[in-house]
């Protein structure tokens, strides 16, 4: 914990501009920006998710029979998944890239690249050819899309966080940024149900091409996305970093470096703190649609409705925990998120392996529901660890460092399925295991953020008692 210090503006913990000379210590509040910001931050984000999780949804039912050779069933659904992992290594490329940028150029203009990138990837994905056509360039074709997809993805989501939390009024950051969190179970559900119709449509012809339609949707979603975000103005928090920037004598460096010299303890604890949220997520979602319907023989699309029914419970849960949060504190809301999350690891998969439709749906409520409590502020505690002249750069690389781990979970999951016999308890206790990191980094976070208030306090009575 050493190295958790301060930025050169003051406490992190606080969501306001650089504590520098003509800084405005009261801004006025408009609400109607403050509104357009949440709404072009969730909608472009649920957008952004929907092609994220589309692929992670079509990877062992599409994508290990069409795009790789083989006889062995297992070998090709664990081929798709690292496929799937690869997504997430691009993650933290397109984090420093939006990241950089975004501390120099602003979160909206980044925001509009993002979502042009999410988009055209996942329409191309849908033209790809399979294996049988193209033999071994099919997977290389979509390994590159799905790097592309991360890359993106990479980008989005710390610049939607801040562009929802940096525009919040004051007392309610921690629901804003959880409406921004809630993106992600809105383009789970997208995906899910989309696929799920697409499915009972064409029957035995999903396999033979209908499986397209829902990655060719894509191009009128990021139609939609960017109208919505082209009237979204840029931060005031930014506006502030900038004016400040300009008017010191301070060199400016690349934001990570500027984050890995003054504050590397917290980019750890940021990055314990958001595992969960990813790593767990794809567990539960990703892993769990092969599970059921390879492993127990459960219809494709009983796990996908009760996947579906999991997002509807985790809007729900997020959005009260996001109310919460902002009556008690974000830190608080998410370090008795990941205790519940780890309480509930083996209840899930005992769920599911009745295959029951009426329990696999319970398991996904529990597990997508309310495993993901702590999800709902998780954004907002990551803002408040760091500055804002390295914010975007920073939260970007916590989520995408976690990310990169995250991506790897599902086919970790499988491999460990297949060593330990075909149980769950190999993949129960890495849900247990991701969730206990979660928990013991949040509590870090938590620390921290506590102390930033009482130096904030400190710093404030001082300069009355100067005055």
């Amino acid at each position: 914990m050493s190295h958790i210090v301060s930025g050169p503006e003051g406490p992190a913990g606080h969501g306001t501009a650089d504590h520098t000379p003509g800084a405005p210590a009261v801004r006025a509040h408009d609400p109607r920006k403050a509104r357009r910001a949440l709404i072009g931050a969730y909608v472009g984000t649920s957008l952004e998710w929907y092609d994220f999780f589309l692929f992670g949804t079509t990877a062992s039912i599409v994508f290990a029979p069409l795009f790789f050779g083989g006889d062995d069933p297992v070998l090709r659904t664990i081929q798709s998944f690292l496929l799937f992992g690869i997504g997430f290594i691009a993650r933290p490329i397109g984090a420093l890239l939006a990241g950089h940028f975004g501390d120099r150029l602003g979160r909206r203009t980044i925001l509009m690249v993002t979502i042009v990138v999410m988009g055209v990837a996942s329409a191309l994905i849908g033209v790809l050819p399979t294996y049988e056509t193209a033999g071994i360039v099919a997977p290389v074709l979509l390994a590159a899309m799905r790097f592309v997809q991360g890359m993106a993805a990479g980008g989005e989501w710390g610049g939607a966080t801040l562009l929802a939390v940096e525009n919040a009024p004051e007392g309610k950051r921690g629901f804003y940024g959880a409406v921004v969190q809630l993106g992600s179970p809105t383009g789970t559900i997208l995906s899910s149900m989309i696929v799920a119709a697409v499915v009972a449509l064409s029957g035995e012809k999903f396999l033979e091409g209908a499986w397209r339609i829902p990655y060719l949707l894509s191009i009128l979603l990021v139609v939609v996305g960017i109208w919505i975000r082209l009237r979204v103005d840029e931060t005031d928090d930014y506006k502030d970093a900038q004016a400040a920037r300009a008017a010191s004598s301070e060199k400016e460096g690349l934001p990570v470096l500027e984050i890995l010299r003054t504050v590397p303890g917290r980019l750890a604890i940021g990055v314990g703190t958001y595992l969960f949220g990813n790593a767990g997520f794809f567990v539960l979602t990703t892993f769990m649609i092969s599970y059921a319907t390879q492993q127990l023989g459960v219809p494709s699309t009983v796990i996908l409705t009760a996947i579906t029914w999991g997002a509807v419970a985790e809007i729900v849960t997020m959005t009260i925990a996001g109310k919460v949060a902002d009556r008690t504190s974000p830190s608080i809301v998410v370090v008795v998120g990941y205790a519940i999350a780890a309480v509930l690891a083996f209840p899930i998969f005992w769920l599911v392996d009745t295959r029951s439709t009426v329990l696999i749906t319970a398991a996904m409520v529990l597990g997508i529901g309310f495993a993901s409590i702590p999800y709902a502020p998780v954004g907002t505690v990551l803002t408040q660890l760091f500055p804002v002249k390295v914010r975007y750069s920073a939260i970007a690389l916590c989520a995408n460092i976690a990310g990169v781990v995250a991506g790897f979970m599902p086919a970790l999951a499988a491999w460990i399925l297949g060593v330990t016999g075909g149980t769950s308890t190999g993949p129960t206790l890495l849900l247990l295991a991701l969730a206990l990191i979660s928990l013991a980094s949040s509590i870090g976070a938590r620390r921290v953020i506590r102390r930033d208030e009482e130096q904030n306090v400190d710093q404030i009575s001082g300069d009355l008692l100067n005055r």
